[in-house]
């Protein structure tokens, strides 16, 4: 987004009494620029309400709503402040960032094209181009994009970067790489390029070219938590048992924004197919029942769990997902924890757990497992996903891949739950998404805790 922008904080500063609209406006954008949110939101309010058509005004309140997660309450101020001010590119560049990431991508399409008419020389705008025309399936023409701006700007590593992942979509492997060293070469702390590229160098069995890209890594940031992460998955060395909190927040605090419409993109479907898993363990809704979105993300199971929620809850270790979770108006509670732990602390609390493509970020299932298990009361479900891994060297029950993620063997799912206590769970086989073109098969799994009452 164009500025004003920053990360989100809460400010202190407070408007003078008797302010010009002029100086009122300014005021709230050095606000905006310097985190103070809340003020300058209420600021910009203040002004609207003098001046309900002041462009600037509704502009960087719409961008402001935007950066808290509330895309559906930013769009109509934005798109009211082109109507009385359509002359400025950043402005339409804005109104497209916002598209994108609501999922709107003709419409996104359409902005960024308004914005290029304006400022046909400007590469940031044809990366962004490049990244809408990507998400549209329009491979060419995202590399004509990504390449008109690299021609504008021969240092832009965005740009380079951008160009090797849609390389990498293509099966151009070799050029990708290419692609993520000159970005490097021109953005030496680039952590997507870096993380890319030793994907990319595992993806051609080049496994200590990866590894060295990682080594390299944390010796200039020792402790880095994704390069830690990706180098016991590529190399295997200390492989961790579940990914770090650190790595977690990390990748989701990053990929909170552009979260729901990259998956939509990717054909994702755990939520529906969590939903469907629901209804037949629960039957029809009938809001009685207290729900733990274990995962919550940004809310995608929220609006099909609500119906059969009494109360409903959801946790997660990224705060800003959980910040494009709250304006859905589902969730009685939203908490940003650690879910093992959240889950052990509420012995008896629940009728249902959902866990939708988090576990897959976890390798040993057991103390997961014997939590949900004390936490939900007799006869209670629990319901997950996770990837289906389906090689011959099953000796743990679970692999950690290059990529970050872990895929667990059906037969190791349902010991785990049985020790836990469940009783013999159900494992459908289901593609969860696509990927480079092709469906990750996983398994949707529901378990039941054995009703007590029954037995008597």
């Amino acid at each position: 987004m164009s500025k004003p922008s920053s990360k989100a904080r809460r400010g202190s500063a407070k408007a003078p009494a008797h302010l010009s609209l002029g100086d009122a406006l300014r005021l709230a954008v050095e606000m905006h620029r310097t985190g103070a949110l809340d003020d300058a939101e209420t600021l910009y309010q203040r002004i609207l309400k003098l001046a309900p058509r002041q462009a600037d005004a509704l502009h960087f309140l719409g961008v402001l709503q935007h950066q808290r997660g509330r895309s559906e309450e930013a769009w109509p101020l934005i798109e009211r402040s082109l109507q009385a001010n359509s002359k400025l590119p950043d402005w339409h560049n804005n109104a497209g960032n916002v598209l994108l990431e609501m999922g709107r991508l003709d419409e996104a399409a359409e902005a960024y094209e308004r914005c290029l008419a304006l400022a046909p020389e400007r590469p940031d705008l044809l990366n962004n181009l490049g990244v809408l025309r990507r998400a549209q399936r329009r491979p060419d023409d995202a590399e004509a994009a990504y390449r008109r701006a690299i021609e504008l700007a021969p240092d832009f590593a965005d740009a380079y970067n951008n160009l090797g992942n849609l390389m990498s979509d293509r099966g151009r492997s070799q050029d990708a790489l290419a692609l993520y060293i000159k970005a490097i070469e021109l953005k030496p702390r680039h952590p997507e390029a870096r993380k890319m590229l030793g994907i990319g160098y595992c993806a051609l069995g080049r496994v200590e070219e990866a590894a060295r890209v990682y080594r390299e890594w944390l010796a200039e940031e020792p402790g880095n938590p994704v390069a830690a992460h990706y180098l016991a998955a590529c190399s295997g060395e200390a492989a961790p048992v579940r990914a770090s909190d650190a790595y977690v927040e990390d990748t989701f605090d990053r990929f909170a924004n552009s979260f729901d419409a990259k998956l939509a993109r990717l054909s994702y479907r755990a939520p529906q197919l969590i939903q469907a898993a629901v209804e037949a363990a629960c039957g029809a809704p009938q809001k009685h029942l207290d729900v733990l979105d274990a995962g919550c993300g940004t809310g995608l199971c929220g609006p099909g769990l609500a119906p059969y929620a009494r109360r409903l809850v959801g946790v997660d270790l990224s705060g800003q997902m959980l910040s494009k979770a709250e304006p859905r108006g589902v969730y009685d509670q939203l908490t940003k924890a650690e879910l093992t732990a959240f889950i052990e602390a509420a012995p008896d609390s629940y009728d249902l757990i959902v866990s939708a493509d988090t576990l897959c970020y976890f390798g040993d299932l057991g103390a997961v497992s014997a939590a949900a298990c004390r936490a939900l009361r007799p006869g209670g479900w629990l319901v997950f996903t996770v990837e289906a891994w389906s090689a011959d060297d099953v000796s743990t029950g679970f692999h950690l891949h290059p990529h970050g993620r872990y895929s667990h063997d059906a037969a190791y799912v349902r010991r785990v739950l049985l020790e836990a206590g469940f009783e013999p769970p159900e494992l459908q086989s289901q593609p969860l998404r696509n990927e480079g073109g092709k469906p990750v098969q996983g398994w949707v799994v529901t378990a039941r805790v054995p009703d007590t009452a029954a037995l008597h």
